[in-house]
């Protein structure tokens, strides 16, 4: 890929948290220093992502997906960060998955050449751009989502004249109240056979997203797959896929639900062509304190691995105004709190550089740039000390950071991570 060249960008102002005596240096030369995030010049807040911890849930994640039959293509939109998209393709990624024309083009540019749209694409801008870079690039394979009559003659519009056909997957909806997809197999079969008609798209499969199952239960997840399933083996045995397609495309999978994909789809029959089997969880990658280590799969089956959380978010403690009540100086703009308030997990001392578990510290709220702790008699918990934090929701943590500090567990920086959001 072409995430190489990001070593030679140079260090400045619009990377917060690094330190100000890089300023002029390329990522690839700081990084070559090796210096510490504790004492080489790195201002709070500052995320800390764990080179340990990434390269441990990329490896179960190979292991499980191979394991279970399955491809992976997992979803880039978690973290916009290019080397990390190499990292996962070095570990057995079929493609990588986006859900927006800007994550796709984010792709391309670095130098991705499967891509799954996880999404109805029905911009005629966008679709252009999509035909130019199939045109361009005999090798490039882009499939995406079709839920819709209408939206199947948007695409045949759009595309008029392209070289070659985009491939799509009709997208069965989850119920009622759910997001996008058709929502019976009726609906389905009326889309398929509206590409069919087409010369500017190419019927390759059916999809969807069991995490939209509502109110979903192992059972109703396993219940709404299993009609995924039987979809494809419907379509296959009525010929509504292309004589000369070589694989069907089957695509589920969240970071929720992916141990009742792997379970449904193992159970799909054998049908007229190969099935590519798609698994697109995303948040892996990194995991986190709270959302999904309370959802992983690898929570209802241990003995296939664990994942580890990655990050940790360091802040300072500003003030402490009272016994009770304490400060530091990273907020809204720094931490996700969409689905959870940060976690005080460690403090390490300003007094001697020691770690110790954060006894008695709690995360009560955060403004932009402040958080709040609530303090007991046993926190010692001092101003100038530094807080370590786990946080939630991948999603929402990468897209704060543009650049982020890749850290061993002694507290060496190995690398910067860039993000493209």
């Amino acid at each position: 890929m072409a995430a190489d060249h990001l070593k030679d960008e140079r260090v400045d102002h619009r990377f917060k948290g690094l330190p100000a005596d890089a300023e002029g240096l390329t990522v690839g030369e700081l990084a070559a220093q090796r210096r510490s995030l504790f004492t080489g010049g790195f201002t709070t807040p500052v995320l800390a992502l764990s080179a340990e911890s990434l390269e441990h849930n990329l490896a179960l994640l190979e292991t499980y997906s191979e394991r279970h039959g399955l491809a992976f293509a997992p979803h880039g939109k978690t973290s916009m960060a290019p080397q990390l998209f190499a990292r996962q393709l070095e570990y057995g990624a079929w493609g990588i998955t986006a859900a927006v024309p800007h994550q796709a083009r984010v792709y391309r540019a670095f130098g991705v050449r499967r891509i799954f749209l996880a999404n109805e694409l029905v911009d005629a801008a966008a679709l252009r751009w999509v035909a130019g870079q199939l045109a361009a690039d005999p090798d490039f394979r882009f499939v995406c989502y079709v839920d819709s009559v209408r939206g199947v003659e948007l695409m045949d519009q759009a595309l008029e004249g392209s070289s070659r056909p985009v491939e799509v997957v009709v997208e069965l909806g989850a119920g009622e109240g759910a997001r996008t997809g058709a929502r019976t197999e009726a609906d389905c079969a009326a889309v398929a056979d509206a590409v069919a008609a087409t010369r500017t798209l190419r019927l390759v499969g059916v999809a969807g997203y069991e995490g939209e199952v509502p109110k979903a239960t192992p059972d109703s997840v396993r219940a709404w797959l299993r009609r995924l399933t039987a979809l494809a083996a419907e379509f296959d045995k009525a010929g509504r896929f292309p004589p000369d397609l070589d694989e069907i495309v089957v695509s589920a999978g969240g970071s929720a639900w992916f141990d009742s994909v792997a379970e449904v789809f193992a159970e799909l029959p054998a049908l007229s062509r190969p099935v590519l089997k798609l698994l697109r969880s995303g948040a892996y990658v990194s995991h986190d304190d709270g959302h999904y280590r309370d959802l992983t799969p690898f929570n209802r089956v241990p003995e296939e691995g664990a994942l580890r959380p990655a990050f940790r978010l360091w802040a300072q403690v500003v003030s402490r105004p009272t016994r009770e009540q304490a400060f530091f100086n990273a907020g809204k703009r720094d931490a996700a709190y969409d689905l959870h308030l940060p976690v005080a997990q460690v403090v390490r001392s300003a007094r001697d550089g020691s770690v110790r578990p954060a006894t008695g510290i709690g995360v009560t709220g955060l403004s932009d740039q402040h958080g709040w702790l609530r303090t007991t008699e046993e926190a010692e918990l001092e101003v100038g000390d530094w807080v370590g934090l786990g946080l939630s929701h991948p999603c929402t943590i990468f897209d704060k950071w543009p650049l982020i500090p890749l850290v061993e567990a002694d507290g060496t920086v190995t690398d910067y991570i860039r993000t493209f959001f």
